[in-house]
Order: structure tokens, then C-alpha cells, then sequence
């Protein structure tokens, strides 16, 4: 293989793995971050910041690339995906399983050096719920749930790597919280390509709540935050993490601005602006968290 095949063959993996995008990867990373601050009541330790970090990233691209092994079939017909690299047959089928297990490891790996078992053996559903997801779309019409679920995960896994236990009545607010958010950014995601998931039989949330798919969104954000404002509470967090919470809501309702229409491109792009929501969040809770230290 040449220099030039070889330099398109990982740059087709790049793609595969969705690096040229990293929108999942900031979606994943916030409810993580929020576990770890809560969790450690703050800044966590470094080396469990950073595993978590990369681990993030590891993950959310083995994701990808099974993803888009699971959709190889549909991707083709879909005219947002039939570019990527799978789907134009630029890498086969068996490349995309063997870079998913590949990075997969990498992360366990990464893990491992925690030396905390209860958070290794949280890693294994993680992995599961990764690998079972893409193929949801098939079987329920609802899969974004289990999607909440799985970018949910790193939130038990972070107590558990900072706490070495599991603060159940915080880590189940923040999950639930974190479900609600991802159902609910996902469903834009889903409006955007709903016409050809209606062509090629795909499932999704934008399909299952129809015409009352703003309503719905709008009740899942109004959830989310409402839950986070309790786990606020019971922790008892300040006026800058309830700050970070109204900006958070702001971007809630921007979005349903931007949807109003629910024009394809208006819906992908309230999609992207969820990672503000993530942030907003994220920040408030680290600067009042500084504060309070």
C-alpha cells in the first residue's frame, strides 16, 4: 500500500470514528464532567480526569464505528450519511468491528489504571450498551432511550472511580436528568432525518412523538432541569450553579425558536447547540464548586 493509500485509509478511520466532528464527544463528556465534580465535590484528581477525558473520546469513537457498521445497510439512502466511509465502501465492514474493539480496549485499558475494580466492572455494561445501541433502531421505537442510558453510564462509573461507592440517591437525579437531556437533543437529531427514516423503516423518536415532537422536547428539557435543580438542592449547591441552570434553559428554548419550523437544517443545528446546554451546566456547577473551595 502506498504512502497516499495508506494516508486516506486513516483519514477514512478519523472519519469513521467521527473525529472530524466531535459534537458526540462533547455530549458525552459533559454529564461525565458533572459526575466527576459532584462526585469529588469539585476539582476530581488529575489521573481520573484525564482517564475519563480520554476514555470519553475512546468510547464515544468505538461507538461510531459500530454505529456505522450497524447502519452499513442504511447509510447509502440516507443523504447525510451516504458519504461516510462505510456507507461509499471505503473501509469494509470488518475494518469498522476491528477499530471499534480496538479503541474499546484502548479505553478499558486506560481504565485499568485506576486500580478500582467497582469502576471496571461498571465498564462492562458501558460496553454493552455501546455495541446494543445502533442496532435499537430496528427493534424499538424509541431507541434514543437506550441511548440516554448508555451516555449516562459515566456518571456511576465517575463516583465510583472518585468515591470508590455509589451515591445512588445523587448519581440516580443525575442520570435521570442526563436521559431526559439526551432524549431530548437527540430527538432534534432525529427530526432532521426523519423523512428518510420513514422511507428506509428506521426508528426514532422524531417518528414516534410526530407532530407533538416540540411539546414533547420541551417536556423533557423542562425534566431535565428540574431535575438537576434537585440534585442542586440536596447538595447543596449555590446561586452560580443554579445560574448555570437558567442559562441551560435558555438554550432550551432558543432551540425550540430555532425548530419553530422544524425545517431539517433548523433541527440539526438546535442538535449542535445542545452542547451549550451541556456546558452552561457544567460551568455553573465548577464555578460554584471554585466558590464554595
Amino acid at each position: 500500500m502506498t504512502m497516499t493509500a495508506l494516508t486516506d485509509k486513516f483519514r477514512d478511520y478519523l472519519v469513521l470514528m467521527r473525529l472530524d466532528r466531535p459534537i458526540g464527544i462533547y455530549l458525552l463528556l459533559w454529564p461525565t464532567l458533572w459526575g466527576l465534580w459532584f462526585a469529588a465535590g469539585g476539582v476530581p484528581d488529575a489521573h481520573v480526569l484525564f482517564v475519563f477525558v480520554a476514555g470519553t473520546v475512546l468510547m464515544r469513537s468505538a461507538g461510531c464505528a459500530i454505529n456505522d457498521f450497524a447502519d452499513r445497510d442504511f447509510d447509502p439512502h440516507v443523504a447525510r450519511t451516504r458519504d461516510r466511509p462505510l456507507a461509499a465502501g471505503r473501509v469494509t465492514p470488518e475494518e469498522a468491528v476491528r477499530l471499534s474493539v480496538a479503541v474499546a480496549l484502548i479505553a478499558f485499558g486506560l481504565l485499568t489504571s485506576l486500580k478500582n475494580t467497582l469502576a471496571l466492572l461498571l465498564a462492562l455494561p458501558a460496553v454493552i450498551l455501546a455495541a446494543v445501541y445502533p442496532f435499537t433502531k430496528r427493534w424499538i421505537s424509541l431507541p434514543q432511550a437506550v441511548l440516554g442510558v448508555a451516555f449516562s453510564w459515566g456518571i456511576p462509573m465517575a463516583y465510583a472511580a472518585v468515591r470508590h461507592t455509589i451515591a445512588w440517591n445523587e448519581v440516580a437525579l443525575l442520570m435521570a436528568a442526563n436521559m431526559c437531556w439526551v432524549i431530548a437533543y437527540d430527538t432534534f437529531y432525529a427530526m432532521a432525518d426523519r423523512a428518510d427514516d420513514l422511507k428506509i423503516g428506521v426508528k426514532s423518536s422524531a417518528i414516534l412523538f410526530g407532530r407533538y415532537d416540540r411539546l414533547v422536547i420541551g417536556v423533557l428539557h423542562g425534566a431535565a432541569l428540574l431535575l438537576l435543580i434537585c440534585l442542586g438542592w440536596i447538595t447543596g449547591r449555590g446561586a452560580l450553579y443554579f445560574g448555570g441552570i437558567a442559562v441551560a434553559a435558555g438554550c432550551a428554548l432558543y432551540e425550540q425558536y430555532l425548530t419553530r419550523t422544524r425545517e431539517p437544517q433548523a433541527c440539526f443545528r438546535a442538535f449542535l447547540h445542545n452542547n451549550w446546554f451541556g456546558l452552561a451546566v457544567f460551568a455553573g456547577l465548577a464555578a460554584d464548586y471554585a466558590l464554595t473551595a
